[in-house]
């Protein structure tokens, strides 16, 4: 055929129509929720439906970057899609045991900036998605939005980065501001919980802010350097059963960065900071926290801000040697550099402690997060648990890092919030992840829950580690509520909702090992009801903890029960109960179970003291391990070599130790090069019971020279009030190097330590100095007045006591005879204005020698 031909022809010809490009696109999950895409005028939108039913309306999606506005002018590119389904275990949550099925979409755009794909995933309890860049790119803000019916109802939380607000109900017309994750609303007869997953350092938090219909995305941060992959916007959506017993914030998160968790334990733990705020600085009444947690089978106590390197050791030692483990708090500040976490954390590890409580992150930028990251990392590689106290909320961190045991980002009991405050937690933050709101505050507190409200709080609440908030007295003052909850189990294989509404109760069920824990709150005049469907066929007991109509101990009631009976229980206002349910046999009388003892031992070492050992030369330690009244099996006593020492010796084991019978053991410790005192523990082991002792022996560093600054010193021993004891610059009462320069009466000194009391710095002096010079004071640094007093101890014999100050004025000097001193102590003591603006200085304190 000629090309002229071909020509007429296609000029006579009517025209194929074209193919239109594709202007929608649904993603189906498993179950009856689906997401529906839909591009429009180059701008695209996502729709959320369950049953049919539209949830969150058309609402905007898209990002922008510093190269590429992402949200207009957009073209389809393409659509692939997969089912992902993961398997996998927690040690913590609402279920042990997961499996994530979900429908994902890869839905391709791009417009003449640049290019992205959209990834929605759909499973059976909601929604979510990302976007997937082509590479590293930095991210300016977010287009994603949800958009909910004006009349929705909404429980939404004024935002602050530390998420401690209470929660307002309102609608989501009415909705004004910023608000923090998750935001719970209902439309008709569905709940959809806003949120989002896998935030780490690789990007920043997020918040709702409300825009017109909508509730939009707002970054932390005005840019964000981002890998390329965002997280994931989320929305959990069903009926309350589904939304509250979701772990799709889990699901989507990143799996976990070890397998190894034998090393993870969640239990209950002692915590006496709410009750006695100044008890952690107080070394006797730890001992008699961990007393209490050893009696009633408690797995943990918990040592607040106060506690004294000095003691704790010891307290450790002592701990463990009743089957007790110690938690120690921090604050986030004190690990912010590679070299404070490379120090602080191996410290705390070789004392023997099994987690830290980390306080005050109280941000969601980028580089808060990136800390995140960092410190999960060098605990995770030293097995060292994790509380995340003044934080963001979980965005699936336990599942990636399955050592962080619990997160606070919740207005718990220590702000003392309204007890009607409590059943809407269920039904939001707690979704989430673990909450650490510290329940059951019996007796300090505003007494506004009633007891079994109190008790039940556990229950309703899931923590990983669980932090009680009363002191041991007032447990005791309550013995049947105590009774409860050392049975109370802190991990659960399975969790029910059984009756409940935001506004005014929650009624859930947790199952741990073939025992069911049930737990009712309700802030209104009520009958609770618990229908046992949930159990099988059979008989069961039915133990419950009610109030007896006054603010006192609870009452316990036994019954036996089928799984098609309702537990019901009349309840006033911001009352509650609890119960405990197990297989019911003939004769049986109670569910429970037996708390835990450990057998009495006591361990003994020598040399007693503290014994100096120049490095490089060694001494004989022993130790003796003798039984108390039970037989214990698989004993092992050895000694442990401190960081760079040696140990020479065999571990002494044996099967069986009978009552009263010892061992003993012999070993020569060689020291290390690193100079101060050192503990060379011995340490006995039998059932998992961990008992130590320890030789205390001293590497001398070198007899300072004739004019040696103390700043320039090895120090000793170091405590401080408020942040670390600074060389040459003032106290900034927060990190290393963040104070300024000494500065008393306006005259400004080079050299000197910075502290802030109540402070202690101890130095070696080898008996070879003969006086010390110094000139003290109140730093500048702070413009209210401190009070303090300065006094050098040689050997633990006071020298010199300047009395209080609490004027700021020119420095005062001393000058203090050490002739004979070994080692030198100089403490600041609180001149009694509760360490209010107590920075105080030793400028040019300097050696004699």
């Amino acid at each position: 055929m000629s090309r002229l031909l071909v020509l007429v022809l296609a000029l006579l010809l009517p025209a194929a129509p074209a193919v239109a490009a594709p202007t929608g696109w649904t993603v189906t999950g498993p179950g009856q929720v689906t997401a529906a895409v839909a591009l429009n005028s180059g701008n695209l939108t996502l729709t959320v439906r369950n049953q049919g039913r539209t949830v969150l309306q058309p609402a905007s999606v898209g990002l922008t970057t510093t190269a590429a506005d992402l949200t207009k002018d957009l073209t389809f590119t393409g659509r692939s899609d997969r089912v992902v389904t993961e398997r996998y275990s927690m040690p913590t949550g609402k279920r042990q045991n997961r499996t994530a099925r979900m429908t994902e979409a890869r839905l391709g755009f791009r417009n003449s900036a640049g290019s992205f794909a959209l990834v929605v995933r759909a499973s059976v309890d909601g929604i979510a998605y990302r976007y997937e860049l082509p590479g590293a790119a930095t991210i300016t803000s977010e287009a994603s939005s949800f958009a909910v019916p004006a009349d929705a109802k909404a429980w939404l939380l004024p935002y602050n980065a530390w998420y401690e607000a209470n929660r307002v109900r309102t609608t989501a017309g009415e909705a004004t501001g910023d608000f923090g994750y998750p935001s719970l609303f209902q439309t008709g007869q569905d709940f959809a919980l806003l949120t989002e997953s896998d935030v780490d350092g690789r990007y920043a938090g997020s918040r709702l802010r409300k825009q017109g219909n909508g509730f939009q995305v707002v970054l932390a941060d005005a840019q964000v350097s981002s890998t390329g992959t965002t997280p994931w916007r989320t929305a959990i959506v069903g009926d309350l059963a589904t939304v509250s017993t979701s772990t799709l914030v889990d699901d989507l998160a990143s799996p976990a960065r070890f397998t190894d968790t034998s090393w993870i334990k969640p239990g209950k733990v002692a915590w006496s900071w709410l009750s006695e705020h100044s008890s952690p600085s107080d070394f006797a009444r730890q001992k008699q926290y961990v007393d209490f947690a050893a009696r009633h089978g408690w797995q943990y106590a918990l040592v607040d801000e106060g506690w004294s390197a000095a003691w704790v050791p010891e307290l450790i030692r002592y701990a463990r040697a009743q089957g007790v483990e110690i938690l120690l708090w921090l604050r986030w500040s004190d690990l912010d550099t590679p070299q404070e976490r490379d120090t602080v954390l191996p410290r705390i590890k070789q004392w023997g402690a099994k987690g830290v409580k980390l306080d005050f992150m109280e941000s969601d930028s980028q580089d808060r997060y990136r800390w995140y990251d960092a410190v999960l990392q060098k605990t995770a590689d030293l097995k060292l648990m994790v509380n995340f106290h003044g934080s963001t909320i979980p965005h699936g961190l336990a599942r990636t890092w399955p050592h962080v045991l619990t997160m606070e980002a919740v207005r718990g009991a220590e702000n003392y919030p309204p007890a009607a405050n409590n059943p809407v937690q269920f039904f939001t933050r707690n979704v989430a992840g673990s909450m650490d709101y510290t329940p059951v505050s019996l007796e300090v507190g505003t007494r506004e829950a009633s007891i079994a409200h109190e008790v039940a709080l556990p229950v309703v609440y899931e923590s990983g580690w669980t932090h009680f908030a009363d002191k041991p007295e007032a447990y005791e003052r309550h013995p049947q509520a105590l009774r409860y909850l050392d049975q109370l189990p802190t991990a659960w294989n399975e969790t029910r909702l059984l009756d409940g509404d935001p506004d005014s109760h929650a009624v859930v069920a947790r199952r741990n090992g073939d025992r069911w824990f049930v737990g009712g709150i309700t802030a209104q005049d009520r009958t609770l009801q618990a229908p046992l469907g949930f159990l099988n066929s059979g008989q069961w007991l039915v133990e419950t903890v009610r109030d007896p109509g006054i603010r006192a101990d609870v009452v316990r009631d036994t019954r036996i029960m089928r799984s098609t009976n309702t537990l019901t229980m009349p309840t006033k206002r911001n009352g509650g109960f609890a119960a405990v349910i197990c297989r019911y046999r003939p004769g049986l009388t109670t569910c429970d179970q037996p708390i835990r003892q450990v057998p009495k031992t006591t361990l003994t070492v020598t040399p007693t003291g503290q014994t100096d050992v120049p490095a490089g030369s060694s001494i004989e330690v022993t130790g003796t391990f003798t039984n108390g009244d039970k037989e214990i099996r698989d004993v092992r006593l050895t000694a442990t070599a401190p960081t760079g020492w040696s140990i020479t010796g065999p571990a002494i084991e044996r099967r069986t130790l009978a009552p009263g019978e010892s061992i003993t053991g012999r070993w020569q410790a060689r020291a290390g090069g690193q100079t101060g005192p050192v503990d060379v523990p011995i340490v006995a082991t039998f059932g998992g019971v961990h008992v130590e002792q320890a030789v205390r022996a001293f590497v001398p560093p070198p007899v300072p020279g004739n004019g040696t600054q103390l700043s320039d010193l090895p120090f000793m021993t170091e405590s401080n009030g408020w942040g670390p004891v600074e060389r040459d610059r003032s106290n900034g009462e927060n990190t290393g190097g963040d104070g300024n320069a000494l500065t008393i009466g306006g005259v400004t000194y080079a050299k000197g330590l910075g502290t802030h009391a109540p402070s202690e710095v101890s130095v070696y002096l080898g008996r070879g100095c003969e006086r010390l010079t110094a000139k003290i004071g109140l730093d500048d640094e702070t413009t209210e007045t401190g009070s303090v007093a300065f006094q050098v101890f040689g050997d633990d014999q006071l020298l010199y006591d300047s009395g209080i100050i609490r004027d700021k004025g020119a420095a005062v000097p001393i000058d203090v005879d050490v002739a004979n001193v070994r080692m030198l102590s100089l403490r600041v003591t609180d001149g009694g204005d509760g360490r209010n603006f107590d920075h105080a200085d030793w400028a040019e304190a300097a050696l004699t020698c």
